[in-house]
Parts: C-alpha cells; structure tokens; sequence
C-alpha cells in the first residue's frame, strides 16, 4: 500500500468510524436500530475504499464484503441488550463498539484490496 493509498483509507476508514460511533451512541437505547443506519455506513466506506485502488464495486459486492464482518454485529447486538438500555452507559459502549467493529472491517478490507491490486 502506498503512502497516499494509506492516507486515503485512514480519511475513508476513520470518517465511516466517526459516523458508525455517533449513531450507535445516538440509537443506544432501541437494540439493533442502528444497524439500518451503520450498515450503508460500512457499504459506502468499502465500495469507496475500493476506489482507492482501483476496485469498482456494486453495493450487492460491498454487502457481500461486510459479511464477514458479521461476527462482529452480532457481538456489537449482545453488547447492546446487556448494556445499551442503561442511560449513558449503553451510549458509550454502543458507540465504541460500533466504531471499532467499522474500523477493523475497514482495515480488513483496505489490506485485502492492496494484496489483490499487488
């Protein structure tokens, strides 16, 4: 990956994150909500990722890519029904979570992208 290559998935990964975070902070107390609103986060932050090098993605391959974030989802939903009701405390880890399960993804993603334009 290129320095400007890694400067553009920082820009991509980090803006998807900021966003996945401040509606998982925001959806806290309604379990799974915000799972419509982060998942065309996520679709956007890959198909755009993919631009970066050179990779035209439709947003049925993108989902298709987020897939195998879908461990992560699910343990973002375990964490959200033990604590997400509880009034600040749910907002904080929904958020985190949701942020650091986009940013991972991301970085996945970004790594699989450089190894199949290498």
């Amino acid at each position: 990956m290129t320095s400007k290559q890694k400067a553009e998935c920082h820009a991509i990964i980090h803006a998807a994150s900021a966003a996945a975070g401040g509606v998982g902070a925001g959806l806290a107390q309604i379990p799974c909500s915000d799972n419509v609103v982060i998942t065309p986060i996520q679709i956007t932050m890959v198909i755009s990722l993919g631009k970066v090098f050179g990779i035209e993605l439709l947003e049925s391959g993108a989902e298709s890519l987020l897939a195998t974030g879908l461990a992560g989802t699910v343990g973002r939903g375990i964490s959200q029904v033990l604590v997400g009701w509880i009034p600040g405390v749910g907002n904080a880890v929904n958020a985190s979570t949701a942020a650091a399960i986009t940013e991972s993804i991301g970085w996945a993603i970004a790594k699989r992208f450089d190894k199949e334009t290498a």
